[in-house]
């Protein structure tokens, strides 16, 4: 009895190995030779709202025992990020890229069309670099949503890794915010937690192949 439980207990975990890396199967640059880990982005990435260290990056960093760089800029648009790509990321040796920008192109009523162009070459020209992409989405807009189906549609045209609504619930809760559009040390805490549940393994997966 216990050598088949064994034989099923073995199987079980086979499948499981096998349904995990197929799951990156698609992801581009998985074996990328780069060093570091960098989050790019606006205010979101900044950390603004929270104190030293309580920005989602720092967290990141610390449940993945590993440095990472947080490029995250307050105001920022995509436009703004495109703008500073190279400097911020691609001089930097980048292994994985976590890209996070939109919200300012909604406050601002920059076209959805203008800002998928924009996301679409900064994970363009990251792929290009040798990197891997994971495109955190947001959803964007009381009402209707135009903003929000671009990440997962950028994310899965191009081999990204997509993390749907990683503000999802924290800001309509007075206790994870700090103002209407920033998370404080609570949300932020959450906000890391949805991106390390994905991120972790992808690392993981990719540590495998290199």
């Amino acid at each position: 009895m216990s050598r088949i439980f064994s034989a099923l207990l073995l199987t079980g975990l086979l499948l499981a190995s096998c349904e995990r890396s197929a799951s990156f199967s698609d992801i581009r640059n998985l074996s990328s030779r780069g060093e570091n880990i960098v989050c790019f982005g606006d205010s979101l990435t900044e950390g603004v709202g929270a104190g030293s260290g309580e920005d989602y990056p720092s967290l990141l960093s610390r449940q993945i025992a590993q440095p990472v760089i947080n490029a995250g800029r307050r105001g920022d648009t995509s436009a703004d990020g495109l703008a500073r790509l190279d400097r911020e990321v691609l001089e930097r040796n980048p292994r994985l890229v976590i890209v996070l920008f939109g919200g300012n192109d909604f406050l601002r009523t920059i076209p959805a069309g203008e800002t998928k162009k924009n996301l679409a070459e900064i994970v363009k020209r990251i792929h290009e670099r040798g990197a891997m992409v994971v495109v955190a989405g947001l959803r964007l807009g009381l009402f209707t949503d135009e903003y929000g189906p671009i990440y997962r549609e950028i994310a899965e045209k191009n081999g990204a890794l997509y993390i749907p609504e990683v503000l999802e619930g924290i800001l309509n809760d007075p206790k994870l915010k700090s103002d209407a559009i920033h998370p404080n040390a609570a949300g932020y805490r959450l906000m890391a937690e949805r991106i390390v549940e994905q991120v972790k393994p992808l690392l993981e997966e990719a540590n495998r192949m290199t």
